[in-house]
């Protein structure tokens, strides 16, 4: 019995899809390098503990980091989501965030792999020296 019946590869990210009856297949997400892929080295343990010297703290029950950003006006903090817009656009990183006049909150978190990845400890250094 052939378990793996097809594997579909979506830059790093490849689903693979397991037969669980005639016509039923269960998705699963697995990490694999395509060919020419670029990685950035990563070792959470590292850069994690200065994220949170920072002002990021831990989302509690999501593999996620979180900062308040506070600014003098909303011209300042909406200054500060442009430069960002800017950045995330070009990784194709997007954050999730709440602005409300002087304030911005941030969440980040890459989907594609459920949790913490390189993109959001580039992107949270960028916020920082925004």
């Amino acid at each position: 019995m052939k378990f793996v019946s097809q594997v579909v590869k979506i830059g790093l990210a490849s689903r693979v899809a397991f037969p669980r009856s005639r016509n039923t297949l269960v998705l699963v997400r697995t990490m694999a390098d395509s060919p020419g892929a670029k990685r950035s080295p990563w070792n959470r343990d590292e850069d994690l503990p200065g994220l949170l010297e920072k002002g990021w703290s831990m989302v509690e029950g999501r593999d996620a980091i979180k900062k308040t950003f506070q600014f003098n006006d909303f011209n300042e903090a909406f200054g500060f989501m442009t430069r960002v817009a800017l950045k995330a656009d070009k990784m194709n990183h997007h954050p999730e965030w709440f602005n409300v006049y002087n304030r911005v909150d941030v969440t980040l978190s890459t989907h594609d792999v459920g949790g913490l990845s390189p993109k959001d400890v580039k992107l949270a250094k960028f916020m920082d020296n925004c």
